[in-house]
């Protein structure tokens, strides 16, 4: 085995979720490039990248789902209660076309 590769290879490392949001900042702000926030971390430039990559989607999963007036609505909470009203929707759609259906078909019995 060659030892030259070896020698240029970081040893793999975690990053906590604050060490991500300060490289996500840092490289956003300009205070550093992708490069040197990797070299700061002792990590793989393709790791900050990844980082900046989850942070942009995760802020605007957030923003997405951020209904006014209606504080501390997560993503799943809103879809949750968009499901329910259409489920309301469908049961009333049902209830209608029941009765409708039991008035016709009683009215045939009669007739």
């Amino acid at each position: 085995m060659s030892t030259v590769g070896m020698s240029d290879r970081r040893k793999r490392r975690r990053l906590s979720p604050s060490e991500k949001y300060e490289i996500y900042v840092s490289v956003l702000t300009g205070q550093a490039t992708q490069r040197e926030a990797a070299d700061r971390y002792g990590v793989d430039r393709s790791t900050v990248v990844h980082a900046c990559k989850v942070a942009r989607q995760g802020a605007l999963d957030a923003l997405a789902a951020a209904v006014p007036g209606r504080p501390g609505l997560g993503r799943e909470q809103a879809a949750l209660e968009a499901a329910q009203v259409e489920i309301e929707r469908l049961r009333a759609t049902v209830t209608e076309q029941a009765v409708a259906l039991h008035l016709h078909e009683g009215k045939a019995r009669w007739g």
